[in-house]
């Protein structure tokens, strides 16, 4: 019996993305799955049903009949409660949890019995590359959140000579350069701005460098593991401030995309330092899903303060459905590979360590450390 592979619709608001796309259910069907779309869910990313039946798969028009009988259930967002409690027992999920966030969806396919893997706890190893769904959603946010920057900048970003005199080019500053933050740098470069990077690992520089930017330098290491930076120490925060500071209220545009992964965000650009920034600036804060880089940022919202335009964009990579959607697509690709076996079936054995460290629920249990923790200290 073939593979059951269901791709149902994202339900939650605003969730423009689908989990796989045609190019990608092509190769799962020709590989022996059985792939069933839900209709409707690629329509907003630019994959019209008529695209996945012509490559070899299904199209549902029933919400609740794409988790009847499904092996393998794959998603962008975390399913609903109610959809956790339809995947039928053994099944497996696959997508995005944020498990911290989300407990009682964790708490319901753990009920359910159903084998939950995050995709956002995936080690950052180099064999794991082509499944990073958090790197390849921070390039696509990374570029969107630039583009914002120069929609709202009242400024042309590039130098330009005019019959009405030159006009110099506009300054971005781009704290934290992680995926998101690299890319934000290169798109900002291709639109001709003067372009100033930080971040408080020191290896950082030369990627900076790399892409022509300058890269300001501040003599502390914060090197973590996993690639991401480690907590600064007291005296390190008022330092960074300092020079951080200086650099904002001489920006155009400041693009924040520090993150701490299951921890606050960490404060870069404070009040005070909003209001020594020049009338019509602008900031992109990335990190506002979790608390923000600025501390006067709104979740979802842009407000001006003090004649500042502070931008705190949600789920940027659902603003570009349709390229986020192809590497999402390609990620789940890849991690599937791991799951199918190349007889068709599916594997039983989840010893491979990039399995172990996503694995979030098994067998009526929570696996996840962290977040048994936080299931249990809610009871």
């Amino acid at each position: 019996m073939a593979i059951r592979i269901s791709v149902p619709n994202e339900v939650t608001p605003g969730e423009r993305r689908v989990a796989l796309v045609p190019e990608v259910v092509q190769r799962l069907a020709k590989a022996g799955a059985e792939v069933v779309v839900e209709s409707g869910a690629g329509l907003r990313a630019g994959y019209p049903d008529s695209a996945y039946t012509a490559v070899g798969g299904k199209v549902e028009p029933d919400h609740a009949a794409m988790f009847t009988g499904a092996s393998i259930v794959l998603k962008v967002q975390p399913p609903t409660v109610e959809e956790a409690g339809r995947i039928p027992a053994g099944a497996i999920l696959v997508a995005t949890m944020n498990a911290s966030r989300n407990l009682d969806r964790v708490a319901k396919l753990r009920d359910q019995k159903v084998t939950t893997f995050a995709l956002e706890l995936i080690p950052r190893i180099t064999r794991a590359q082509s499944m990073d769904v958090l790197s390849s959603q921070a390039t696509v946010a990374g570029y969107r959140a630039t583009l914002i920057g120069a929609e709202l900048c009242p400024k042309f970003l590039p130098m330009l000579t005019t019959a009405a005199g030159t006009i110099r080019p506009a300054k971005v500053l781009i704290l934290g350069a992680g995926v998101a933050g690299l890319m934000s740098i290169a798109t900002a470069r291709r639109l001709g701005a003067v372009v100033e990077a930080y971040d408080v690992r020191r290896a950082a520089g030369e990627q900076v460098k790399s892409l022509g930017a300058k890269f300001l330098e501040l003599q502390i290491n914060a090197e973590g593991s996993g690639g991401y930076a480690r907590e600064l120490t007291d005296a390190e925060k008022a330092q960074e401030q300092e020079m951080v500071s200086k650099a904002v209220a001489a920006a155009d545009v400041v693009i924040t995309t520090a993150n701490v992964p299951g921890r606050r965000a960490p404060l870069l650009v404070r009040k005070e330092t909003v209001a020594m920034m020049r009338p019509g600036s602008v900031v992109v804060d990335l990190a506002a899903e979790s608390g923000g880089n600025c501390e006067v940022t709104k979740p979802g919202e842009r407000i001006v303060v003090n004649d500042v335009m502070i931008a705190g964009p949600l789920n940027l990579p659902s603003d570009l459905p349709f390229h986020a959607s192809q590497m999402y697509a390609k990620n789940l690709e890849s991690f599937l590979t791991l799951l199918i076996r190349k007889d068709g079936t599916l594997t039983t054995d989840f010893s491979d360590e990039i399995l172990t460290g996503s694995l979030l629920t098994r067998d009526g249990t929570v696996t996840h450390a962290p977040t048994a923790q936080a299931l249990a200290g809610g009871k």
